[in-house]
């Protein structure tokens, strides 16, 4: 992964390589910005914190790549907290993308503890939008709607099961296209491409896709490469953490790899 890292790094551009004014207002105004000053990230801040501090084992029932940190199959809710969550800028970065595209029909695959599904929430929240999270453990997804309650998010649903055969479901029964939906399950080609085709099913023109860990192993890379190559996709941003897709089809075919 690091050697990706690497040319990542020798590859990725700033906003002076960006000709689309679509682009450059996105990257400028909502992609490469730090608003974690924002009032409305404290409550989610001081429940991360306190879920890091958390002993209580639960068991962990794992449909995906797994964990590169910890495979047992017993894990500590503050283990899970410290190193299976997203750090919190990418949280950021979800709220600023539901923000800006007013999305109001979001779905996030993988749950985990909730915290990132927070992040969403709360944006959502702003635009009188949902979101709809699915969890393969239901240990974790009842932590998870603890934590929901908690932070008075009532605009989060919480479907658990093998994604495999929830996801198709769930889609299949929606009454309004796909807004934004937050890949971050099965972290392998399989799966995450399976994943990506059901959720075409339900777009529109202006639907954001976002890839977690695209870089983080071979297989993951060539689901990116596959995601890329698509017809249905016009637009895609590497930031190397997370890919970003668009349909949108006033937009010339372009990838991008920029600076994060």
């Amino acid at each position: 992964m690091w050697l990706a890292y690497l040319r990542y790094l020798a590859r990725a551009r700033d906003e002076h390589s960006l000709h689309s004014p679509f682009l450059f207002a996105l990257y400028t105004q909502f992609i490469r910005v730090d608003n974690r000053s924002e009032t409305v990230f404290s409550t989610i801040r001081s429940l991360q914190k306190k879920l890091r501090q958390n002993r209580q084992l639960i068991d962990i029932t794992d449909f995906g790549a797994g964990s590169k940190v910890n495979s047992s199959r017993q894990r500590s809710i503050g283990d899970i907290a410290r190193h299976s969550q997203k750090p919190a800028r990418f949280g950021r970065l979800l709220f600023r993308l539901i923000r800006r595209f007013d999305a109001k029909n979001s779905l996030d695959l993988g749950t985990s503890l909730g915290i990132t599904t927070a992040y969403m929430a709360e944006a959502a929240r702003l635009n009188n939008g949902r979101v709809l999270t699915f969890e393969g453990c239901p240990q974790t997804a009842t932590i998870a709607r603890q934590n929901f309650d908690e932070l008075r998010l009532q605009n989060v649903d919480v479907v658990v099961g093998n994604i495999d055969d929830t996801l198709p479901a769930q889609v299949s029964q929606l009454e309004k296209p796909l807004d934004l939906v937050f890949f971050d399950a099965n972290h392998r080609y399989e799966p995450t491409v399976r994943y990506f085709e059901i959720c075409l099913t339900t777009i529109h023109n202006d639907t954001v896709f976002v890839f977690d860990d695209i870089h983080w192993s071979d297989e993951m890379e060539q689901a990116w490469a596959y995601i890329k190559a698509h017809p249905a996709v016009t637009v895609t941003v590497d930031l190397f953490w997370v890919g970003l897709v668009f349909f949108r089809k006033e937009q010339p075919r372009q990838d991008f790899i920029l600076q994060f």
